[in-house]
């Protein structure tokens, strides 16, 4: 028996080979077309908004001539009295240091270079076998901020009411110089590549002031460069908390300004063992918390 193939072996011809064909290319080109549309795709958005600069205030008020206090930020000082074998930084015991400025400034209780009476004090159990306790004076920490090439130390002092004092010191034209001096409530050090990077307390909760110094070669001294009041995680809540609001009596209600905020003045730097050489920082990390041990 022989079967009719006539339908079943009509499309398998050029003709139908060529109809096959042309349909295959019409769906693509559908497919491509509508992928045109997809989200991936760039897309205009919209008319550009115009910049708009910063407006002046009060442009006939005449700028201030100085500033209400100096607070010494720029001061520098030679400290006496103390070897520096081979301009070598690392050879010198941080508390020696401490001790002769101490020493020079027996009176001063306020500034870069100023100790408590109380710190001043306590600098006789330096050395002692009890030292981490009743030492004030921290391990020190080594980096170059100045650029010269030469390890440059960091120096923390414990003080009352849970300050901090930390002081910079370098060597400038061979001779032991103080190049930056502040002292707070402090919830971290920081070394960021050149910079010393401060976190204090701040009286908001969940807030905290963030200052980096940084070697300026014009007042040859370290600066605060960067000061910012930033939301932060684990900045602990002011011991008594905030003063309750008072509570608002009947009467006339008197529009005035709001009370401003205070304005604001990578290997860690946390405390430590007390007195003598410690831990290192290298000059060559940057960004977040670096340095390796010495």
């Amino acid at each position: 028996m022989q079967l009719n193939r006539s339908r079943s072996s009509r499309g398998r011809g050029p003709r139908g080979r060529r109809a096959l064909a042309t349909a295959v290319f019409a769906l693509a080109a559908a497919a491509l077309a509508a992928g045109c549309g997809d989200p991936g795709d760039l897309r205009g958005a919209g008319s550009t908004p115009t910049a708009v600069g910063p407006t002046r205030l009060w442009p006939d008020l005449p700028p201030a001539s100085s500033p209400l206090g100096d607070y010494g930020t720029a001061d520098t000082e030679e400290v006496k009295g103390v070897p520096v074998p081979g301009g070598d930084l690392r050879k010198v015991n941080p508390v020696d240091i401490v001790r002769a400025q101490a020493a020079a400034h027996p009176d001063d209780y306020s500034g870069p270079s100023a100790l408590y009476k109380e710190t001043a004090d306590a600098l006789k159990n330096c050395g002692k076998k009890n030292e981490a306790k009743e030492c004030p004076v921290l391990k020190a920490y080594y980096r170059d901020f100045t650029g010269d090439g030469k390890d440059d130390v960091v120096i923390g002092i414990r003080m009352p009411e849970e300050q901090l004092a930390i002081r910079v010191y370098a060597m400038e034209k061979g001779h032991l110089t103080q190049i930056m001096g502040t002292s707070d409530a402090v919830l971290g050090i920081e070394l960021a590549g050149r910079d010393l990077v401060l976190r204090a307390v701040s009286d908001i909760p969940g807030y905290e002031y963030r200052t980096a110094w940084s070697w300026d070669r014009h007042q040859r001294a370290m600066l605060p460069t960067r000061d910012e009041f930033l939301r932060s995680s684990d900045a602990p809540r002011p011991k008594g908390g905030r003063s309750p609001l008072p509570q608002p009596t009947e009467g006339p209600r008197l529009e005035g300004p709001s009370p401003g905020a205070r304005p604001s003045s990578e290997e860690s730097v946390d405390g430590g063992d007390s007195g003598g050489t410690g831990d290192s920082a290298d000059s060559s990390g940057s960004g977040g918390s670096t340095g390796e041990g010495s």
